[in-house]
């Protein structure tokens, strides 16, 4: 929802779309791999009359969302086992900055209103780039989603089908799609995959649509236009792709202040460094 909503947020901030032109846009996606209830839904939401002002019914209500705790129970849950689940963590922190309205207010009067110049042409071309963009940070969603399922899995003993699971949830809830068949494909036939991204089917979508969210990302941070979400999702296939990262420095700072030891790629059994010599 979160991801739908900063896509929103571009085309209606960054491009100046009304609503129910970006409500037709939806309707195009659910025509093709996008396919599902929450995208469904957007268009009729954003193709909805206020009958009261005779506004898009979108644009008279107050940007503050509310929330019932499941998101934020989730990001718990994912932290404790050790989990990157940062798609949820982002939409969850977009949810409460939501709700600090007043606060909002004052900071725009301080920092000025912003003015929104995005930096990409809109055309067919930036549309369709926003279609996968939207696409491959769902993958990422859905990617961390079952990657906390399967250690929730692992770690209390459960069993949980993933596929099984998949094709519940295709059944009819909130977040049925079509995209969810892939996933039941894809657990059937690799059951203990460490992540869907890497999985032949899906590795060949991450490839397809990941340059296209990476476009959308940089324009919109350009262009000062929120995308906690997709940004997420963006910095979690970047860094979950690097075989080697920078935890190593973070691993000396822990030794330098607390000892706390590390690893050595050579393997040697010196778990500290000498911070101390010649210092």
């Amino acid at each position: 929802m979160q991801m739908i909503a900063e896509i929103y947020g571009i085309l209606r901030d960054g491009l100046g779309k009304p609503a129910g032109e970006i409500g037709a846009i939806f309707g195009q996606w659910n025509k093709g791999r996008l396919n599902s209830y929450l995208i469904e839904i957007t268009e009729k939401v954003l193709a909805t009359t206020d009958p009261e002002s005779g506004k898009p019914m979108v644009d008279v209500i107050l940007d503050r969302a509310g929330q019932k705790g499941t998101g934020k129970w989730s990001v718990i849950e994912a932290q404790q086992l050790g989990v990157p689940a940062t798609a949820i963590e982002a939409a969850v922190a977009a949810r409460s900055l939501s709700a600090m309205k007043t606060e909002r207010e004052a900071a725009e009067v301080i920092f000025g209103m912003p003015r929104y110049t995005f930096p990409l042409q809109d055309n067919a071309a930036l549309l369709k780039d926003l279609e996968l963009a939207l696409f491959a940070a769902k993958i990422g969603a859905y990617a961390q989603g079952f990657a906390v399922m399967a250690e929730a899995s692992r770690e209390f003993d459960w069993s949980l089908p993933m596929p099984t699971i998949a094709r519940i949830w295709r059944a009819g809830c909130i977040i049925r799609s079509q995209f969810l068949d892939e996933i039941t494909r894809a657990f059937t036939e690799q059951p203990d995959v460490a992540n869907l991204i890497v999985t032949p089917a899906f590795s060949a979508m991450v490839a397809e649509s990941m340059p296209a969210l990476r476009r959308i990302v940089a324009a919109a941070v350009t262009a000062g236009i929120p995308v906690p979400a997709l940004s997420s999702a963006l910095s979690y296939f970047d860094a979950y792709r690097q075989a080697r990262g920078t935890a190593n420095l973070i691993q000396a700072q822990r030794d330098f202040f607390g000892a706390h030891g590390f690893d050595r790629i050579d393997g040697l059994d010196r778990p500290h460094g000498p911070w101390g010599v010649g210092n």
